[in-house]
C-alpha cells in the first residue's frame, strides 16, 4: 500500500522570509528607484533621462518599509504617457513662473528643463524654432511665451483635467538642465579655462509674457 501525502502548506515564518528575501535581493549597484506613472517599480544605477516617471534616489539600504507610492488616475495617466508635458524655463523669469503655477494649480504632472547656457539655448531652439522662454511643450506640439488661453486649449485637447486629480504625495517637477553637463574634470586632468566674468542680464523679448536669449 501506497501511502497517500498532503502537500504542506508553507508556515507563515517561511513566507516572511521568502518576502524579505525579495526584498533585499535588490541589484547590488542599484542607486535609484524609478517610479512610472502605473505605479510599477524599477531599480537602476542610473536615472532615466527626460522621463515622466518619479526618481527616488536610494541610500545604503532600499526604502523595504516604505509607504506605497501614489499612482495617477486613469485618465491623468492616460494624458500623461500619450502627451508628455515639458516646460522650459530660465532663472529670473516672471513667465517662467506664471506658468509653473499654472500647471501645478491644474495638476498637471511635468518635466522642467532650465536653459542657462549657450548650449541650452542652441537646443532650445532646434526644439521650439526660436530662443523664446518659457516653452511649453505638449506631446510633440511646442508653444512659445505664455499664453494661458492656449496653454489651456492644448492641455483639454491632451486630455487633461481641467483641475487638480494629483493624489496626496506626488511630488513636483525637480528642475534639471537642458543639456546634460559634462562631468567636472578629475585633478590630474587640465581643467579648461573659465569664462569670461560678467553676464548681462536676459533682454525681455518684444512679445508679452516671454524672455529671449
Amino acid at each position: 500500500m501506497v501511502a497517500s501525502t498532503r502537500p504542506t502548506r508553507p508556515r507563515p515564518a517561511a513566507l516572511l522570509l521568502g518576502a524579505l528575501l525579495a526584498v533585499t535581493a535588490l541589484p547590488a549597484a542599484a542607486l535609484f528607484k524609478v517610479v512610472a506613472p502605473d505605479g510599477s517599480v524599477t531599480y537602476t544605477d542610473r536615472p532615466p533621462p527626460n522621463s515622466p516617471s518619479r526618481v527616488i534616489t536610494l541610500g545604503r539600504s532600499a526604502e523595504a518599509t516604505s509607504a506605497p507610492e501614489p499612482v495617477l488616475p486613469p485618465e491623468l495617466r492616460q494624458a500623461m504617457q500619450r502627451f508628455p508635458v515639458t516646460l522650459y524655463t530660465a532663472s529670473d523669469c516672471a513667465p517662467c513662473d506664471s506658468g509653473r503655477q499654472l500647471l501645478l494649480a491644474r495638476g498637471v504632472p511635468f518635466t522642467e528643463r532650465t536653459v542657462s547656457s549657450d548650449d541650452d539655448a542652441a537646443a532650445l531652439e532646434r526644439l521650439s524654432g526660436a530662443r523664446t522662454i518659457p516653452v511649453l511643450t505638449i506631446g510633440s506640439q511646442a508653444l512659445r511665451g505664455l499664453a494661458q488661453s492656449d496653454w489651456a486649449r492644448y492641455l483639454d485637447a491632451a486630455g487633461y483635467p481641467g483641475s487638480s486629480r494629483l493624489p496626496r504625495g506626488w511630488p513636483a517637477a525637480v528642475p534639471a538642465p537642458l543639456v546634460q553637463r559634462a562631468p567636472p574634470p578629475r585633478p590630474t586632468e587640465a581643467a579648461a579655462p573659465a569664462p569670461a566674468p560678467g553676464v548681462s542680464p536676459l533682454p525681455i523679448d518684444p512679445a508679452p509674457n516671454a524672455i529671449r536669449f
